[in-house]
């Protein structure tokens, strides 16, 4: 029943290439004119910044940016900055900047947002990293100008992990793959000729727990992607998946058929002691934690077919949240704890959809064929999701009001179960 589907650490050479390419789908109608000026003193470096900032801004589906062709002029300062030459482009925006060598070594971005409209300055700040670092350098002045621009936090620098099946039989055939949110810089986290399957990240970004089948059966894991270390949780017979985590990162909802019947449990994860959450002779799976801790939302079959149900930890009592559609499954909390999005079935078509979890209104928010795994930015703006094109698993990203979409095709193999990482330090 589909849905009940659920260290080698190899670092890779410095790297602008991505497996992953961003194509834009569908942008706002009311997308922001902005024009990213090349910054100076950055010709000779591997990365391109303007490049990246202007990349991330597009993908965001909130802003247009000017192509270099089109500018009338190169400011890298304040003083050349001549804000009649972008009235005339139609551009509201404008970034500016320049590169500086560090003594020691590292290299530091100047960089100011200008208001073409008001002619004056927004704001200028300074990053700074290694060579290696000039994508980090660069994501991060894309979060600031986005953040000053929207008001919403940005989230560029944030990470996603997601699995890979190169369709090769062979001891690398499934691949659990880390990478900048634009798909850069990927680095392969464990890599085996067995399904690995529904990764998911902890709130402080410091862990990943995943379902792997490396012991021929299906086991949980958590690893430290900055190491690769990593430690095994379950090992019991039956079911052994869909590892969700706590708020606090202290515990996790997990699916286990150790007595017979898939059933959700929460552990501690210090002691890994269980707590049995649900007891009935449907099918229970997919839990996720509410946004304060206190209950979990999972999926069931209790009532007949695929439904959203949530109970509270303190007293164990289940309440269904989903009555629309025949199928509704895969549910995540938005980080605001307000909504849910989820797999939902409409006319025999998997989509994502999104509903109010105090109102009970649902929207679609995809149209594309067999969408599933819906994973959050920390943002709560956007989420992304598996889905098919051609044929061939891609990954999806669409806006929380359906504004904005954009795939992610995979150069190799077929792409799924994203997830999206927290904000990271």
């Amino acid at each position: 029943m589909r849905f009940l589907t659920f260290l080698t650490l190899t670092l890779l050479a410095f790297s602008a290439h991505a497996v992953l390419t961003v194509e834009i789908t569908k942008g706002s109608s009311k997308a922001t004119p902005i024009a990213i000026v090349p910054f100076g003193n950055t010709n000779g470096l591997p990365e391109d910044l303007q490049d990246i900032v202007s990349a991330d801004l597009e993908r965001s589906g909130l802003f247009r940016t000017t192509p270099k062709t089109d500018m009338l002029s190169f400011p890298t300062t304040q003083k050349e900055v001549y804000y009649r030459d972008w009235q005339r482009l139609g551009v509201s925006y404008v970034v500016i900047g320049g590169m500086t060598l560090q003594p020691d070594g590292r290299y530091n971005l100047r960089y100011e947002l200008y208001d073409v409209l008001s002619g004056r300055q927004v704001f200028n700040a300074n990053t700074m990293g290694a060579l290696p670092q000039l994508r980090d350098i660069a994501h991060a002045v894309s979060d600031a100008v986005y953040e000053k621009i929207t008001g919403i936090r940005g989230i560029f620098s944030t990470k996603m992990v997601y699995v890979e099946d190169l369709k090769v039989a062979g001891p690398g055939r499934f691949r659990l793959v880390y990478a900048d949110i634009d798909g850069a810089r990927e680095r392969v986290l464990l890599a085996s000729k067995l399904p690995v399957l529904s990764p998911s990240w902890s709130h402080r970004g410091d862990r990943i727990a995943y379902v792997s089948f490396e012991t021929t059966r299906p086991a949980i894991y958590i690893m430290d992607p900055a190491s690769g270390r990593k430690q095994q949780m379950t090992n019991f017979q039956g079911l052994n998946g869909a590892p969700a985590w706590s708020p606090d990162d202290s515990k996790l909802a997990l699916v286990l058929s150790k007595d017979g019947n898939p059933e959700i449990y929460v552990m501690e994860i210090a002691s890994k002691q269980l707590q049995r959450v649900t007891d009935h002779f449907g099918i229970d799976t997919e839990p996720n934690f509410s946004a304060d801790g206190r209950s979990v939302v999972f999926t069931s079959s209790r009532g007949g077919s695929p439904q959203i149900y949530q109970v509270g930890l303190a007293n164990g009592r289940p309440e269904r949240l989903t009555f629309e559609g025949e199928y509704n499954a895969r549910p995540r909390v938005t980080p605001d704890g307000k909504s849910l999005v989820m797999v939902h079935r409409e006319n025999g078509i998997f989509h994502i959809a999104s509903q109010d979890i105090k109102t009970g209104d649902m929207r679609i928010l995809t149209e594309t064929l067999l969408d599933e795994s819906p994973s959050m930015a920390p943002n709560g703006a956007m989420l992304m999701y598996a889905t098919q094109q051609q044929g061939k698993g891609v990954l999806g990203a669409v806006s929380m009001d359906a504004g904005v979409k954009f795939t992610m095709p995979s150069r190799q193999g077929d792409v799924r179960e994203p997830a999206w990482s927290p904000f990271l330090k």
